[in-house]
C-alpha cells in the first residue's frame, strides 16, 4: 500500500513557483497548476498544487520536509523575479538637471 499526499498552494505566479519546483521533483511526485473558474491564463493568481506518493510513511514524510523547503525557495524566486519586473516598469529618476553653464571650464 502506498501513502500519498496532496499539497496545495496559492501564489500570485503559480506558473514561475511550479517551474521553479519542478525540477526537484521525484519520479514519485508531480506538480501542476489549477486555476479558478475566473482567472484567465493573462490574470494572476492560481494554486499549485503537488502530489506526492511513497511506499513508505517515512519516505512520504522526507519527501513532504525537502518539497516545503523547495517551496520556500520557489515563492523567494518568484517574488525577487516580481520585484525586479516591477522596478523595470516604474520609470527610473536621474535626478535633478544641472544649472551648471556646460561651455563653462573651471580654470582652478
Amino acid at each position: 500500500m502506498s501513502r500519498r499526499a496532496t499539497i496545495r498552494t496559492r501564489h500570485d505566479d503559480p506558473e514561475l513557483v511550479a517551474r521553479t519546483l519542478r525540477p526537484d521533483n521525484t519520479d514519485e511526485m508531480e506538480t501542476v497548476v489549477e486555476r479558478d473558474g475566473n482567472e484567465s491564463e493573462t490574470e494572476t493568481g492560481g494554486t499549485v498544487v503537488t502530489h506526492i506518493e511513497r511506499e513508505t510513511t517515512g519516505g512520504l514524510h522526507s519527501n513532504i520536509d525537502d518539497y516545503v523547503v523547495n517551496l520556500e525557495v520557489a515563492i523567494d524566486v518568484a517574488r525577487s523575479g516580481r520585484d525586479r519586473r516591477e522596478q523595470r516598469e516604474q520609470p527610473a529618476d536621474a535626478g535633478p538637471a544641472s544649472d551648471a553653464d556646460s561651455d563653462t571650464t573651471d580654470t582652478s
